[in-house]
């Protein structure tokens, strides 16, 4: 009869042991059990960048990369974007259900009127170099935040800590805009609370002269389903960073910080802006058979916003952002390289090369056409990548608070240096080309 266990022998010993499986895994801790004598330290698993190890039980996001699956609390993301609001959405991720009418609504005010922020933390901000880039101001004043909100540290209590964290998500789009705005050299819009969550983004980044600015609907809606396409993504590079620091216990400010100072890196939140890079260097449709010559040559040019570490088949938010593009550019006029990614895209699609390779669009191939064509610049993408994430980053950190399997992390190594080495006296050393 079928067990769910598995059978290990170790041929330095010809010891066997039995694990268990789980949840198709197998626990890391159980290898520790086979050694070759007593005072063994036991086996370790070796996995560089957790290409194959499950650190956390979850029940936020659910991906099936070789399907092409993305569910949030087990809603597809596609039939959300299509039906659904950010703010919604925000409230389905923490709560894990939806809302009714009166708890939307109840959330909706309750994040409106935490948008406000600290007028010492509008001169934290103030502070920085007059072309600071916009992220670095976002990390660092979310940061800065925990020292306005000492109650936060308290992130057992539950009240407390459900008070911070919608005041991190209510307060995140001010930040976001005014790092815009310093970085610009505009004077700083404070929220009108009137409008929309999206919408207040686009006054707090766009007003200029007008007694109150009114987004367009379109760009205000295009804008809350990119939201909700961002809301969270599993286990990825952020979502790690969140959770390892967080297993400290510091405060959700400092923990969001260094999710967002992970998604600064340009393989993560940069890699719609490596996107328009790549289309703006093609410049032209003609130029597109060339520039794929290259990739499959081998000869320095790469093909962004294609292939993900976790999708091997069409990323359903590609799909999404795709029909997104051509509400957007009714309204902002035709972008001059959406022609070169759509003979790209059909070009790729088509040819064996990438079809063996599973390389098919992600969610960056199209966003960025999309920010740029609203008018934000190359460097606002991560800042408006962390907006909605936070909602995600958040969920994840309470999650793992909650878990009573989690500890503060503390991943092994495997120790490839000098044994044990005598010191040598300053008089008695050679430099190290000599020595070599």
């Amino acid at each position: 009869m079928p067990k769910d266990t598995l059978s290990v022998t170790d041929n330095r010993t010809g010891n066997t042991y039995e694990l268990k499986i789980t949840d198709g895994t197998i626990r890391a801790l159980d290898l520790r059990d086979i050694k070759t004598t007593t005072d063994d330290f036991g086996l370790l698993s070796y996995d560089p960048a957790y290409l194959n190890t499950a650190s956390c039980r979850s029940s936020i996001t659910y991906i099936d990369g070789d399907k092409g699956i993305l569910r949030y609390r087990g809603y597809d993301v596609a039939e959300l974007a299509e039906k659904s609001t950010y703010l919604e959405v925000a409230y389905l991720t923490l709560h894990g259900e939806l809302p009714t009418k009166a708890d939307l609504a109840a959330f909706t005010n309750d994040i409106t009127i935490h948008t406000f922020l600290h007028e010492n933390a509008r001169r934290f901000i103030d502070g920085f170099r007059y072309d600071a880039h916009p992220m670095g101001t976002l990390i660092a004043t979310v940061g800065a935040l925990s020292t306005f909100y000492p109650d936060s540290k308290d992130v057992r209590n539950k009240e407390i800590r459900r008070r911070n964290m919608i005041r991190l998500m209510a307060k995140m789009p001010t930040i976001a805009a005014w790092s815009y705005r310093h970085s610009m050299g505009y004077a700083f819009v404070y929220p009108d609370n009137t409008l929309s969550y999206p919408g207040n983004l686009l006054s707090m980044m766009k007003r200029m002269a007008e007694p109150r600015y009114e987004p367009n609907p379109v760009i205000e809606r295009a804008l809350d389903v990119l939201f909700i396409l961002h809301a969270d993504h599993e286990q990825n590079c952020s979502t790690a960073a969140i959770r390892n620091v967080g297993s400290s216990l510091v405060d959700p400010y400092s923990a969001v910080a260094a999710a967002a100072a992970a998604l600064y890196g340009p393989l993560h939140g940069g890699a719609n802006e490596a996107v328009l890079r790549m289309l703006t260097q093609i410049g032209n449709v003609k130029n597109v058979p060339a520039f794929i010559s290259e990739v499959k040559g081998g000869q320095g040019a790469r093909l962004m916003g294609f292939g993900h570490r976790v999708y091997k088949n069409y990323d359903p938010r590609a799909k999404v952002i795709k029909k997104l593009a051509d509400d957007v550019f009714q309204v902002t006029g035709r972008s001059p390289l959406l022609d070169i990614a759509l003979e790209l895209e059909k070009i790729a699609l088509n040819d064996e090369y990438f079809i063996k390779r599973k390389l098919y669009p992600n969610v960056d191939f199209y966003s960025g056409l999309i920010y740029q064509a609203i008018g934000f610049p190359v460097d606002m993408f991560p800042v408006l990548f962390a907006i909605p994430r936070t909602v995600g980053w958040l969920s994840q950190w309470e999650e793992m608070l909650n878990d009573d399997e989690q500890k503060i992390a503390r991943p092994r190594q495997i120790y490839t240096g000098y044994d044990e080495r005598k010191y040598v006296a300053i008089e008695r050393r050679q430099n190290a080309s000599s020595s070599k």
